[in-house]
């Protein structure tokens, strides 16, 4: 009547049933082991209860009916969500909004519904245009734009349906590309060029990006702008007259506009802009010429150079401008020669002198050009070789459009006057004034009379410094055309094939021959045309717009040296020779350049190493000044053979105030004519010194060197007395020369490149000497007077002076002789100073002790009456 077991069947059940009343047959079902929803979530069975009554072997119990039981594990939330992927990746092309960009999925291993399903997403990062739906679609809220952004990386987490989110957060990258935008690809905008670097290319990477259209030729034009640089481009800004001689040009040219000086006044009220020597006219401005610089009459063959910059004339009726007048200076107002702008028209002038025959002649020449009034730089060159005048502008030539003939004027006793930027008005008004103003720049405007140049030589003076280039040519390809333009500033390509044309493109390169360029930037546009296989509407590419930046150059430092002080003999100054100023002069130019080293640590990099590296460059003058007053042609000039010159870039022009050597040439070269400098005197007895400077220049100035200064003595017969007296030297420093004197009265001069603290110490050393010879000479004749002759008689007395760059032996008693002495004992010992003069190389230290000594007796021997009669004299 009692239950005694219940009684599971099934395979390995994790349950069991135990009994808990027998006689009401209650029990309970428990788990044998923790049970997992994952790894099953519902389990059945069948279970059967047993009675008490079974035998000893357990076959006599009775059981129930078998019942099913049904059980469903009931589910934890144990798990996070986790995404499928680690990095989730899309790209999307900006200006669009997308429905969808990607889809993020993350799972949950939790068993129920509840818990194993994604309820929602959410992007963790902050102020991103995206926004996330509960499926995972990810979406932008705005439209992308390449250039502001091309890549955004955004976090991304998910939740379960029980609020539980990942452990780990998911990376999701969204790429932005860039509307296909037909165009040039791959370039810089700023290109950086050093001075000394050869040709650079431009666009070393350049490609065409099509997006695929059907392109069928490529034409690109490369512009190089330097109209703001200097005049035009980057040129040499030597002087005019170095230019012309560096360029093969004969001499002769005359410079009108050059820099102001003591010899060039004329210039000096002008606007000028110095470092390109460029001279601006406001209309309000004009020079005058002084009289002898150009000739008055010119032959029928000149030539007339300058530079010009000019723009359209203000008001309605333009007045002649005019750049150069000869005209009346006082009485009457006629025009001789003159050339001038007009209504964008340049004019030549030219009136010839009445001669025999009295008919009209060819005297004004006019030309129309656009680039006359353009606002740009260009170089005009006037040949006249009458009666016909030909103008070349920057290089090219023209013709005459117009030329009208005129009387030639009548000879008259009124004097002229040359002008430059208004001509002077010297009749018809009550006070001569200058009239018909310029406006604009000119610079580097001469004038050469007799003269006419080759095309050569033109274009060498106009020629560019700077420009494009392309590199190896031959590889250019067979389908490509180019051109340039005269001055190489702008290149025009052309071709079939893209990729040729890219490859060309990228042979394009910057160019500057200039040591010292000038320093900035140089504008650089790009702009290609392009044609399509038979389509009315083709892709457009837009403009390259870039520029070169050309570096300052290393700023040389250029030095003087040689000998600086030295003194001849009047002679020499008064020989037909003269005398060589600047035997030893050596000119070098430095250049200090900052370096540090790859290896040191930033924090280092601050201890940069000066490195000082010796150049080679050009200069463009030296010139030798006469300090103080000036030069006496009556007596005294300075000298050079002009055969020196030949075979250089140079020239040369001697004044009252200096020697100028000029012209576009190395420091060897001018090293050379320098040394070849001399200085006469053929009246030396009103001159005693001479002081000259010396000092030069690289690029009209923008470079000069020291003011190395030299002092030349005149020694008159005073001084050739003195002298005589010197009988060796017994040191001889390294800066010391020996030079044997042509007379023979003097053993040895001194011709040295000394420093001018040595000369100063040799100076005060001579200045002692002689307070000591004089103090020795009243010594030595009061004990004359009071003493003995015979001592006197076996050796003369010297006095030695020792001194670390010299030691002169010196017999005082020549000069300082008794009253009552005879002729002939002048002559004795005169006699005795010459033997002693050519043994005293040879006399030995025992010898020197013996006339010590001697000296020493003759003053010793006298009394305390004398003694004390010398202390009152010295």
């Amino acid at each position: 009547g009692e239950i005694c077991a219940f009684k599971i069947h099934g395979q390995e059940m994790p349950f069991e049933a135990v009994v808990l009343n027998k006689t009401s047959g209650e029990g309970r079902l428990r788990a044998k082991s923790p049970i997992d929803c994952e790894l099953q979530k519902e389990y059945t069975f069948i279970i059967q209860a047993y009675d008490c009554g079974s035998g000893p072997g357990g076959t006599n119990w009775k059981k129930s009916h078998k019942a099913v039981v049904h059980i469903q594990v009931k589910d934890v939330n144990e798990f996070s969500p986790a995404f499928k992927e680690r990095v989730y990746k899309a790209s999307v092309t900006e200006g669009k909004i997308y429905d969808s960009i990607l889809q993020v999925e993350a799972t949950d291993e939790d068993c129920s519904p509840q818990y194993s399903q994604i309820c929602n997403y959410e992007i963790v990062t902050t102020d991103v245009p995206f926004a996330i739906d509960r499926n995972g679609n990810i979406r932008n809220t705005e439209k992308l734009s390449y250039d502001k952004q091309h890549l955004y990386e955004i976090m991304v987490t998910a939740f379960d349906c029980g609020q539980k989110h990942a452990t780990e957060d998911v990376l999701v990258q969204v790429n932005v590309k860039p509307v296909c935008k037909p165009g040039w690809q791959d370039w810089n905008k700023r290109i950086e060029y050093r001075p000394g670097s050869g040709s650079i290319p431009l666009f070393p990477s350049i490609h065409l990006e099509t997006c695929d259209g059907p392109v069928s030729s490529i034409h690109t034009t490369t512009e190089l702008q330097t109209n703001y640089i200097g005049k035009g481009c980057d040129r040499e800004t030597y002087s005019e007259k170095s230019l012309q001689k560096l360029c093969g040009a004969s001499s002769g040219a005359i410079d009108l506009l050059p820099s102001p000086s003591t010899t060039t006044n004329w210039t000096a009220g002008l606007l000028m802009d110095s470092n390109d020597i460029i001279f601006k006219f406001d209309g309000k401005q004009g020079a005058k010429i002084p009289d002898g610089i150009v000739p008055k009459n010119l032959t029928d063959q000149f030539t007339i150079t300058l530079w010009m910059k000019h723009g359209p004339s203000p008001g309605l009726r333009a007045e002649k401008e005019t750049i150069l007048c000869n005209s009346d200076k006082t009485e009457m107002n006629r025009h001789h020669y003159a050339l001038y702008v007009h209504n964008c028209r340049l004019v030549f002038l030219l009136r010839k002198d009445f001669d025999h025959a009295d008919t009209f002649r060819p005297a004004e020449f006019h030309w129309k050009l656009d680039q006359i009034c353009d606002k740009e730089w260009h170089y005009y060159v006037v040949n006249v070789e009458f009666p016909v005048v030909t103008l070349y502008m920057d290089g090219t030539t023209y013709e005459p459009y117009l030329v009208t003939n005129d009387w030639p004027i009548h000879p008259s006793h009124i004097a002229m006057q040359l002008t430059v930027g208004a001509c002077w008005q010297g009749g018809e008004v009550t006070k001569p004034r200058f009239a018909q103003y310029f406006h604009g720049s000119l610079a580097s405007l001469t004038i050469r009379p007799g003269k006419i140049e080759s095309q050569k030589v033109i274009s060498c003076l106009q020629a560019c410094k700077e420009g494009l280039d392309i590199n190896s040519l031959e590889s250019l390809g067979q389908g490509i055309k180019y051109h340039f333009n005269p001055s190489q500033s702008v290149l025009v390509m052309e071709g079939d094939d893209i990729e040729n044309i890219n490859q060309a493109l990228r042979k394009v390169s910057y160019i500057n021959s200039r040591q010292f360029p000038t320093a900035g930037v140089r504008r650089l546009k790009v702009s290609s045309k392009v044609q399509c296989f038979g389509e009315d509407v083709c892709i457009s590419i837009p403009d390259i717009d870039a520029y070169v930046m050309v570096f300052q150059a290393n700023e040389p430092k250029i030095t003087i040296t040689g000998m600086d002080h030295f003194a001849r003999p009047a002679a020499q100054f008064e020989s037909e020779r003269g005398v060589i100023l600047l035997p030893d002069i050596r000119i070098v130019s430095t250049v200090t350049k900052m370096e540090h080293s790859v290896d040191l640590k930033e924090h280092d990099r601050a201890n940069k190493q000066v490195v000082v590296e010796e150049m080679l460059h050009n200069l463009d003058f030296c010139d030798v000044l006469v300090i103080g007053s000036e030069l006496d042609p009556e007596q005294e000039c300075l000298e050079l053979d002009h055969g020196e010159l030949q075979g250089k870039h140079l020239d040369a022009t001697n004044s009252t105030a200096g020697y100028s050597i000029y012209g576009v040439d190395s420091m060897f070269s001018y090293e050379q004519v320098l040394r070849q400098l001399r200085y006469r005197n053929w009246g030396t007895s009103a001159t005693s010194d001479r002081k000259f400077r010396v000092k030069c220049s690289e690029l009209n100035g923008r470079y000069t060197s020291n003011e190395f200064n030299l002092e030349v003595n005149i020694l008159h017969s005073s001084n050739s007395n003195f002298m005589e007296h010197v009988n060796h030297m017994i040191v001889q420093p390294q800066f010391l020369q020996s030079v044997q004197h042509p007379e023979g009265s003097v053993s040895a001069v001194h011709s040295s490149v000394v420093p001018s603290v040595a000369t100063m110490v040799i100076i005060i050393c001579v200045s002692v000497l002689v307070l000591v010879i004089t103090l020795g000479v009243f010594r030595l004749r009061t004990a004359r007077q009071h003493g003995s002759m015979g001592h006197e008689g076996a050796k003369e007395n010297e006095m030695d002076w020792d001194d670390s760059a010299l030691t002169i032996t010196v017999n005082p008693m020549e000069k300082y002789e008794k009253p009552h002495q005879t002729e002939e004992e002048s002559e004795e010992e005169d006699i005795d100073d010459e033997e002693e003069d050519t043994t005293s190389a040879e006399s030995d230290d025992s010898e020197e002790e013996e006339e010590e000594e001697e000296e020493e007796e003759v003053i010793v021997q006298k009394g305390d009456k004398q003694n004390a009669t010398r202390q009152e004299q010295l």
